[in-house]
């Protein structure tokens, strides 16, 4: 058997500070993460513990301000971060990616006051957040969605069903879009509900194919009253809120793809050296080796690409198209390299004794998540050439 160890991913990062970040990340990732995963997913187990732990290490908040609890990392570098934890366990480098996720409205478009309020406890207080934007006849049409909200004096009252919601029924507050107008994108507003607040609910979680440890529900909001206090942004504004972070979170979705990916290659390259057929390892046939080349080649494409697209958006400039483009390219890499991976392990590869079918099943659902690839090629077409004509 061979005695070689996988190799850390050869990292372009901006400062000492990130090299340190990502060592910090990886050793948690090694330690904490990575000797569970397995287990725990077969078991559909949720690590609250290890987003505890994260929360500690100043790991949930790291692209948002320090002065609300942030790290004040550039995108290149946070994005690193999660691949690295995605590569790890996909539950958690996704659940991650979905906190960051939930944050974004109120710390891009809350006032001074909400974000003194709230940002220090949902960034670093050991809190968990969940995105509400889908609903059961609204996936990819997003704008027609039917929850609403109603005014009541101070209050808003909230009622409808959101649907396909990462940590729905765990989280401690829900970024919730709702309608409070007429029909179409403009009359949508984006409110913070608690997630402890009277009338709110969770349906018992999806039974997924993959990424079983990650509770996917449907939440539930029968008249949850939630003060004028926690509106975020404007009336109408909320659609608008919801697409700028959909951009932001695609390239979460990219950079996690990419994790999944990366760890499919090292545990395909790890086996066919290890493994020997007629006197020599795999590894030593062309057509195998091949197939691992176009591998690594296809992951550090996908790499660079979310990573081309942080940098615009570190840098203030317009990332909309690119970011569709890096979350097309690096789910649908990471199906392919997945795929490829049990194939390289031949029958071992589609048993549960290796990790390589969960990989595989995991890659899946991120070509879906955030946007399905249909819709990114769509979004892609639009910045080419224009909108359709009707």
């Amino acid at each position: 058997m061979s005695d070689r160890e996988t190799q850390p991913v050869e990292r372009q990062l901006p400062t000492d500070e990130a090299r340190d970040l990502l060592a910090l990340v990886r050793d948690i990732a090694q330690r904490e993460i990575a000797p569970k995963a397995a287990e725990e997913e077969d078991a559909g187990r949720f690590p609250r513990e290890v987003f505890t732990l994260l929360s500690e290490a100043g790991l949930l908040g790291l692209p948002y301000d320090p002065e609300h609890g942030g790290g004040e990392q550039p995108y290149e570098v946070y994005l690193q971060v999660l691949e690295e934890l995605a590569a790890a366990r996909l539950t958690v480098g996704l659940g991650v990616s979905v906190h960051t996720l939930a944050s974004y409205a109120l710390a891009t478009h809350g006032t001074k006051q909400q974000q003194v309020e709230h940002l220090p406890v949902m960034l670093g207080g050991g809190l968990l957040g969940a995105y509400c934007l889908s609903e059961p006849s609204s996936g990819s049409d997003a704008a027609s969605l039917r929850t609403r909200a109603v005014r009541d004096g101070d209050d808003w009252v909230l009622s409808g069903t959101k649907a396909w919601i990462t940590h729905g029924g765990i989280a401690d507050f829900y970024t919730v879009m709702a309608r409070t107008g007429a029909d179409g994108p403009r009359g949508i507003t984006a409110f913070l509900v608690p997630g402890d607040a009277e009338g709110l609910s969770a349906a018992l979680p999806e039974k997924k194919m993959g990424l079983k440890g990650s509770p996917t529900a449907q939440v539930h909001l029968d008249g949850v009253r939630v003060p004028d206090d926690r509106r975020i942004g404007e009336e109408g504004q909320g659609f608008g809120i919801a697409l700028s972070a959909l951009d932001s979170g695609r390239l979460g979705i990219a950079a996690c793809a990419i994790g999944v990916a990366q760890a499919a290659l090292d545990q395909a390259v790890t086996y066919a050296t290890e493994r020997r057929q007629f006197g020599h390892p795999i590894a030593d046939f062309q057509g195998l080796r091949f197939l691992l080349a176009d591998m690594a080649t296809q992951i550090e494409a996908g790499r660079a690409l979310y990573l081309a697209a942080a940098r615009l958006k570190d840098a203030g400039r317009p990332f909309a198209k690119q970011a569709a483009m890096a979350k097309l390219h690096c789910t649908d890499t990471a199906m392919r390299v997945t795929v490829d991976a049990v194939q390289v392990l031949g029958g071992y590869g589609y048993t549960a004794d290796f990790p390589a079918e969960r990989y595989m099943r995991e890659a899946k659902v991120l070509q879906i998540v955030e946007g399905t690839n249909q819709i990114q090629r769509m979004v892609i077409a639009r910045h080419l050439a224009g909108p359709e004509s009707r």
